[in-house]
């Protein structure tokens, strides 16, 4: 079982892709139980990752589905053998919500990770002071000590990214750029902060402009991840009031990727949207002086 009595989204992760495996080979459950001698629940708690599979388990499954990719079996067994891990963010678990632990180990398990952001400038991205700002906003009342605690993971996630343990694609609405959701002085420097976080070899920034129209409003935020050496979406989260979904169904991961892939080819290139995130930040500077 894994940590918590809940199914981690690595143990879910392998489990689904099991279940894909299985399904592409025309078998049920039944029939995958029989194979490793087990009965069909077993099977069942598997594949929704409340059971982690060990690896014997594995190999026999994956030969009988007929998947013989030894990068296959080795990714699968790599899962199964780290969804007990405890992960850094599980010092903080007592400020976080079950959905965004998720969400921080999908980030930390990513070889790409694509995020879309019509609202606020992405959590990877944010200062110290914009996260503080941003957060104390929220609708719902968080004590000051939780922020501190909340502001702390926030920054921990960055390191992902600023270590260039993942390739970072963020695309922002023009809006992000040009609009102050929070002091100036803050907003000057979470721009400045921007530009110098793009300048590294593993992230790209890209900004959708106004002119774009109605398609900022296509969706709203999301985050999508991929683990391989392809950028294959695997799993997304979406954020909304009361906490973090994520979609793993393949309808859903085919959606959001082409959601991503159409909003980046109507975004500015990186080059003209350093461009313009520079000259707001003049301008910025250039109306308080």
């Amino acid at each position: 079982m894994p940590a918590g009595g809940r199914p981690t989204v690595r143990s879910r992760r392998l489990g689904a892709a099991l279940k894909r495996y299985r399904q592409a080979a025309k078998l049920d459950q039944p029939q995958a139980a029989e194979i490793i001698a087990a009965h069909q629940t077993r099977v069942s708690r598997i594949e929704s990752g409340h059971v982690i599979a060990r690896p014997i388990e594995i190999r026999t499954l994956l030969k009988a589905y007929g998947v013989d990719d030894a990068e296959v079996r080795a990714k699968l067994e790599n899962l199964a053998k780290h969804s007990k891990k405890r992960g850094w963010w599980l010092e903080h678990a007592a400020h976080l919500r079950p959905d965004y632990l998720d969400h921080i180990a999908l980030e930390d398990d990513a070889t790409y990770i694509r995020e879309w952001q019509p609202g606020l400038v992405p959590g990877l991205l944010q200062t110290l002071t914009y996260a503080e700002a941003v957060i104390s906003a929220g609708p719902d009342y968080i004590a000051p000590e939780v922020i501190a605690q909340l502001v702390k993971v926030r920054k921990a996630r960055q390191a992902k990214v600023e270590e260039g343990g993942a390739s970072y694609t963020t695309i922002l609405w023009e809006a992000v750029i040009a609009h102050s959701l929070v002091s100036v002085e803050i907003h000057r420097e979470q721009l400045a902060a921007i530009l110098e976080v793009a300048k590294r070899k593993n992230v790209t920034v890209q900004v959708l402009p106004f002119s774009a129209g109605a398609l900022a409003a296509s969706t709203s935020a999301f985050s999508s991840f991929s683990f391989d050496a392809e950028p294959t979406v695997e799993a997304v989260t979406m954020e909304n009031l009361r906490g973090t979904s994520v979609l793993e169904a393949p309808e859903d991961l085919a959606a959001y990727g082409n959601a991503f892939d159409l909003l980046r080819s109507a975004a500015l290139a990186p080059d003209a949207s350093i461009k313009l995130i520079r000259d707001t930040l003049r301008s910025t500077k250039e109306d308080s002086s």
